[in-house]
């Protein structure tokens, strides 16, 4: 399957690959060609071992794990994003009747009791009206040209060399060179678009999935964070597990037994004063904020203000 996907491999790299040693490789491709495998070793700076062009393998060889990994993970949403949930369907359609016919019970299984969603709760579908421009250029290698709306609200006109796309959950990535350096931008922010004739040369060494990981790390720990300590009552911690998520639940687990009035103390964060001031209120007097006091006095201010619109 190596030398099919890639061609002509040394038996060191063949080594590498499969964690065995090179006499082992040697040794395998004098089995491989007992069994009527035509794959051939050259010595010299160019050789190499090989298999014949004309010689492809069928899916036979695939186990259980292997055809339930194939079929576990198409994404529906994303997919139709790309426009490519149709030629999935049929791909996968292909693929089931070309095997064996135990393991087309395996894909049916799979495909029974698994379905992933990538959409969160509550969260507005972002339109993405250039996402087939930006994936034609990826494919293409072309340069694209784009009017950007920043965070900020400010617009930007960028000429970019797409590298490649990234889904985080529903939300679409495209990480893109511009003046001489990779940058990620938020496709549903792109305003205008326009493929050109200029093709870019994509670096050989990029690595998509590696500069996205390292990219988010460094965008997290970029992130200041505002904390927070309040004081709630276990039936009233609930109302922050809706609010925060799941993760609290951990944090009432690592939290001090109540004190003589039944309050736990927790430690929250958020993205600023005014965000934590928003949430906060929302949840009334199920919390009680013990710190910092510049939050105290923004909830104390927000809230005379309700009380005079509404009272």
């Amino acid at each position: 399957m190596l030398l099919q996907a890639n061609g002509r491999m040394t038996a060191q790299d063949l080594a590498d690959r499969l964690e065995v040693s090179t006499r082992t490789i040697y040794r395998d491709l004098d089995a491989l060609s007992a069994s009527g495998v035509p794959v051939y070793a050259e010595r010299g700076p160019n050789g190499g071992c090989a298999l014949l062009d004309s010689y492809r393998t069928n899916l036979t060889g695939l186990t259980e794990k292997e055809v339930e990994a194939l079929f576990m993970f198409t994404v529906p949403g994303l997919l139709a994003d790309l426009g490519a949930d149709k030629a999935s369907a049929a791909a996968m359609l292909k693929l089931s009747a070309s095997l064996p016919a135990p393991f087309r019970q395996d894909a049916q299984r799979v495909q029974e009791r698994l379905y992933l969603d990538p959409a969160g709760w509550f969260q507005p579908e972002e339109p993405v009206p250039y996402l087939p421009a930006v994936q034609t250029a990826v494919w293409r290698a072309r340069r694209l040209r784009m009017a950007y709306r920043r965070a900020d609200g400010h617009w930007i006109k960028r000429l970019i060399d797409p590298y490649g796309l990234v889904a985080k959950t529903s939300i679409w990535y495209v990480v893109a060179a511009s003046y001489g350096r990779p940058q990620v931008y938020r496709v549903s922010r792109i305003q205008e678009a326009e493929i050109t004739d200029s093709p870019f040369e994509r670096p050989a060494d990029f690595d998509l999935a590696a500069y996205w990981q390292a990219w988010c790390a460094h965008f997290e720990a970029g992130q200041e964070r505002y904390h927070v300590r309040v004081q709630t009552t276990e039936p009233n911690a609930t109302l922050l597990v809706h609010l925060l998520g799941e993760g609290v639940y951990s944090l009432l687990n690592a939290a001090d037994p109540p004190d003589e009035l039944g309050y736990l103390t927790l430690s929250l964060s958020f993205d600023s004063l005014e965000s934590a001031c928003r949430q906060l209120l929302g949840l009334g007097a199920a919390v009680v904020v013990v710190e910092p006091p510049a939050l105290r006095e923004e909830m104390l201010k927000m809230s005379r203000q309700l009380v005079t619109l509404y009272g």
